[in-house]
């Protein structure tokens, strides 16, 4: 099956970080957010990728021409100029790299890409990681028979959360999950269907497509209650490298 990540924005509230660099191409553990969204696709048996690049995309390609040519550890003898290579195990993907305009919306990067979608794929955005179960995703869409499903997750809160017991502290919990409301955590299954509900470049995925989608009753909603994060944030940039780096990263769902 084929899965679309939206990987043309700017992310502008990471500026920090994608002044030099497209937001997918930032690094987690010295490898992109992208390369870790692809990793948890593949663990789940989805690897034939369509990156609908803009913004500073031809960072994208450099980074899987080099993946591709320079996969492994290498050694180099400057004397001779003999390059030996240590390759390591390639992966099953499947890249489509595919230029959706600098400044086109969400929407309109999805449209461009209808001529390679004629039934049923995947779509996210190249800024988000959870553990989503992907396989039960996909069965959840298909036992629902609408256009398009949408993993609802809750939002991780920014701050450590208070009950009260009069003026005492009766419980603290060093940032929960909010109790109540969901939003779009990406990772969504759509029908070509979709496709309707778009028109050109300045289409939004959201406000044109799910929105509509919602009020003609074709959008469902898989709700994920285990880990997600987005990295919006050099905050939030900050929390995923901890995670990794401390062995405590529940996106990586692979070996």
């Amino acid at each position: 099956m084929k899965v679309v990540i939206l990987a043309g924005g700017l992310g502008t509230r990471l500026s920090e970080e994608t002044e030099l660099r497209p937001k997918p191409m930032v690094e987690i553990g010295h490898r992109p957010i992208l390369w870790h969204i692809m990793k948890h696709y593949a663990h789940h048996g989805f690897e034939e990728f369509f990156l609908a690049l803009g913004y500073k995309g031809e960072q994208v390609k450099r980074y899987f021409l080099d993946y591709h040519g320079l996969s492994g550890s290498m050694t180099i003898d400057f004397a001779t100029g003999k390059v030996e290579e240590y390759t390591r195990e390639p992966e099953e993907w499947k890249v489509h790299l595919m230029d959706t305009g600098p400044e086109t919306n969400t929407g309109g990067r999805l449209k461009r890409l209808q001529p390679y979608l004629n039934e049923t794929f995947m779509l996210t955005y190249g800024d988000g990681v959870g553990d989503v179960d992907l396989r039960a995703l996909l069965e959840f869409h298909r036992s629902h028979g609408r256009l398009a499903t949408v993993t609802a997750v809750r939002p991780p809160a920014r701050f450590g959360g208070l009950v009260f017991d009069g003026d005492l502290v009766a419980d603290f919990t060093e940032k929960p999950q909010i109790g109540e409301g969901w939003i779009n955590g990406g990772f969504l299954v759509f029908e070509p269907g979709v496709f309707d509900y778009l028109e050109g470049d300045q289409s939004s995925l959201e406000a044109d497509a799910l929105e509509n989608l919602a009020e003609d009753r074709q959008l469902v909603a898989y709700r994920h209650d285990n880990f997600w994060q987005c990295m919006d944030t050099l905050r939030d940039k900050r929390l995923l490298e901890s995670m990794w780096r401390e062995g405590d990263a529940p996106w990586k769902t692979w070996k």
